[in-house]
């Protein structure tokens, strides 16, 4: 299975619940921290969902 590098790029204060639930659910949850990630329909949804506060670093 492909793999995703995605970055946490923005903080989760102030932001809506369901916004940092889905940083959590990524494995993110402080400022500048990476995580490889499967990249399913399910993962790239999430990143959908915040890319204000997210960045895909690379892809393999």
């Amino acid at each position: 299975m492909p793999k995703i590098t995605v970055k946490q790029i923005g903080s989760p204060i102030r932001r809506p619940k369901i916004q940092r639930d889905t940083l959590i659910g990524l494995g993110l949850n402080k400022m500048h921290r990476t995580r490889e990630l499967e990249d399913t329909p399910e993962v790239r949804g999430m990143i959908r969902k915040i890319p204000h506060l997210v960045e895909i670093v690379s892809t393999s």
